[in-house]
């Protein structure tokens, strides 16, 4: 069993000159593909490597069109309403995905195609039966641990029985993706198959100035310090530790977070706010356009990961966007000392790792970080170096070229 190298970049070059034009790769997300920016860069990197992709999911605005083009990528759309979605993994919740992997099915059925590349667990379903039938290579592409949260292994019965279909599953896979290396072990280890690529979630490249967005937009002087969270609003992040740690800052400090609400996290986190008397010390803003995120980040002054230590597996060994974005606005980076995140905070002097996650002891953390101007530019300086030369998609992305590239030879060879 092995996790798969990196490859070198020159000889993704030829891969990308001489594989057969034209191969047709149908993906699969059971979410909003206009706002996965992880699966949008993936069709755009295969587009650009002569493939033709085709994208289906899920889109609960009805007065979108069932198809468009994004940047060159096809996206098919399944209208659903949000009822399928849960938070909670139950009898009835089975009901509802049965439905959406019916559906699934009969779009992908439809959708011709040389790879299925299936995001996530729950898209899993629909493209092993379209792979199956069709007798076309499948793609397991894990943004995540698989069948990690909460939610799924408090059923114990049920959580069981999708692991051993799981496991039934990736062991028909032309090929299986993780986002980090510690998941990409824990994968090998579980479901016992013999090689996982790692594609890690990068950014594409790009220089990012300092700006003062934040401030402006929040009406704050300029001697205030922020400390940023950034990323989707959820029950998983650790978010309710940031504001009560905010009542241990220092008066000039205040704690930013900028994303997308998830379920009912935001109104939770504000009636903390409240209940805490937070209001001036932690913020909440919506998420800005991805095309400008990064001009956002770039006027904070540290980036946050505080993930909570004891929700999953999953969160122990997940590589999150925000990291990596955060690098590239040249943000050093106060996190949790998970397995992956610390595996690149340590190495390369990015930031710090909190030694307790106790509120008191996070805002003590956050303090001294901001009051060590030395140590905050010598950060920043290696969150820049970083990105510039390792953390970004353009590199990352020849281990998915050379995936494709090594499944098509082999289907080739067995013809």
């Amino acid at each position: 069993m092995k996790i798969l190298p990196k490859t070198d970049t020159s000889v993704v070059r030829e891969i990308t000159t001489t594989s057969p034009p034209a191969k047709k790769v149908c993906m699969h997300v059971l979410d909003v593909v206009r706002t996965d920016y992880r699966v949008l860069r993936e069709a755009t990197t295969l587009v650009e490597a002569g493939f033709e992709v085709i994208i289906v999911d899920i889109e609960s605005d009805r007065v979108r069109p069932t198809e468009e083009d994004l940047g060159g990528v096809r996206v098919k759309h399944i209208i659903m309403p949000q009822w399928f979605i849960s938070a909670h993994f139950k009898p009835w919740f089975l009901v509802k995905l049965a439905h959406v992997v019916i559906l699934g099915s009969y779009h992908l059925l439809r959708t011709h195609a040389d790879v299925y590349h299936a995001h996530d667990a729950n898209a899993l379903p629909a493209c092993y039966i379209a792979a199956r039938l069709r007798r076309k290579p499948l793609i397991f592409d894990a943004h995540e641990l698989p069948l990690d949260e909460p939610g799924i292994t408090r059923w114990r019965r049920l959580s069981a029985l999708a692991t051993r279909v799981l496991a039934g599953i990736l062991r028909c896979c032309a090929g299986i993706i993780a986002t980090s290396p510690p998941t990409a072990q824990e994968i090998l280890k579980c479901y016992d198959v013999p090689e996982v690529t790692v594609v890690r979630n990068f950014p594409i490249y790009q220089g990012v100035q300092k700006s003062d967005k934040l401030r402006q937009y929040l009406g704050l002087g300029s001697q205030v310090r922020i400390a940023l969270y950034q990323g989707y609003l959820q029950p998983d992040r650790g978010l309710d530790r940031l504001i009560e740690a905010a009542e241990f800052l220092e008066p000039n400090i205040i704690i930013v977070m900028m994303g997308k609400d998830k379920g009912t996290t935001k109104s939770r986190l504000e009636a903390l706010i409240a209940s805490k008397g937070m209001a001036n010390r932690v913020k909440i803003i919506p998420p800005v356009p991805y095309a400008e995120l990064l001009s956002w980040t770039a006027s904070a002054d540290i980036g946050l990961i505080i993930l909570p230590m004891d929700f999953s597996l999953a969160v122990l060994m997940m590589l999150p966007n925000k990291l990596f974005e955060y690098l590239m606005a040249g943000l050093p980076v106060l996190a949790s000392p998970t397995i992956a995140i610390s595996d690149v905070i340590k190495p390369y002097g990015v930031g710090q790792i909190v030694t307790s996650l106790a509120p008191e002891d996070v805002g003590a953390a956050i303090n001294a970080m901001l009051a060590d101007s030395s140590a905050l530019a010598r950060m920043r300086r290696n969150a820049l170096e970083a990105a510039h030369q390792e953390f970004y998609w353009e590199k990352e992305s020849t281990q998915l070229i050379q995936l494709y590239h090594n499944i098509l030879e082999r289907c080739t060879n067995l013809q």
